[in-house]
């Protein structure tokens, strides 16, 4: 199956431009944004409250993603300053990202006394069917691909010239990695939403633990056969590397919070004025 770029560009109207890769990005958000909602109303959280934190993950999600990208380019955006606005030729990275996200969460939590890990992992849950939307941007910009293939490959992206780095010029297919990690992504979004998150909630901040394990063992594998690192240390990706650093730490948190125990809470059953009984066992307001 070859995979071919039609452009950046969906369509111009006057002086803006409307492009696939904001397309793809804000898709991605909204999609797991409602997936969100449906899931924070099935198990007793505060669906309208969790908006405002995706809203505010979301805006600080990004511009962590762009400030962890230009400073792997400093040198580039140093000679050309105007170009750290331009985030719509590309230039997110999500590391950066949920980095960006977690911090912009917590002080929500804390601000609205709200459950930080519980909050925390309803995020992690969706998060994945964003980067798994979000990363067809990546494939209208014709970028965040792999090593070179035959033409006969099963699966193989075409790259126009002017987009491949100079040592592949001649080469004119290349490893669909954009597919690759949004695949996995979604396969990771799917576990957490649909299998995980009922019976794993009990353990406050797991989740989050699981999706960072999962998306950097993914992210370690498909480095192997990228070649558009944009930063290196010592011959390793940049991206490798902190990929790594998010595992290992990912795996404590995951070792922590299951050897602490699920959460123990008591049900309280509080006469209505309908004469039903209201189960408060999914209260939120504890600050954890």
């Amino acid at each position: 199956m070859l995979f071919q770029s039609p452009g950046p560009i969906i369509c111009k109207i006057g002086f803006l431009t409307v492009r696939w890769y904001g397309m793809m990005i804000a898709s991605g958000f909204l999609l797991a944004l409602m997936a969100a909602r449906k899931l924070a109303h099935k198990h007793g959280l505060d669906a309208e409250k969790f908006v405002n934190l995706a809203l505010w993950s979301f805006l600080i999600g990004v511009l962590g993603a762009r400030l962890y990208y230009v400073s792997l380019n400093i040198g580039r955006f140093l000679v050309n300053p105007g170009e750290i606005l331009a985030t719509w030729n590309g230039g997110l990275s999500i590391h950066g990202g949920i980095v960006g996200g977690i911090i912009a969460a917590c002080i929500y939590c804390k601000r609205e006394k709200l459950s930080i890990p519980k909050y925390l992992d309803l995020l992690a849950c969706v998060i994945p069917l964003a980067q798994s939307v979000g990363r067809w941007g990546n494939f209208f910009n014709s970028e965040a691909y792999g090593l070179p293939v035959s033409e006969n490959f099963p699966l193989r992206l075409f790259i126009p010239p002017e987009s491949r780095p100079m040592m592949y010029h001649n080469s004119k297919f290349f490893h669909p990695t954009f597919l690759y990690e949004s695949v996995y992504d979604f396969a990771l979004f799917a576990f957490l939403y649909f299998f995980a998150y009922k019976r794993l909630a009990k353990y406050p901040g797991l989740l989050l633990c699981i999706y960072i394990t999962g998306y950097s063992l993914g992210r370690i594998v498909i480095e192997q056969i990228r070649i558009d690192a944009i930063a290196s240390y010592k011959g390793l990706p940049v991206p490798l590397l902190v990929s790594a650093g998010m595992l290992a730490v990912a795996l404590c948190g995951m070792l922590y919070t299951y050897k602490r125990g699920p959460e123990s809470v008591a049900t309280t059953n509080v006469p209505a004025s309908t004469g039903t009984t209201v189960n408060m066992a999914g209260d939120d307001q504890g600050q954890a």
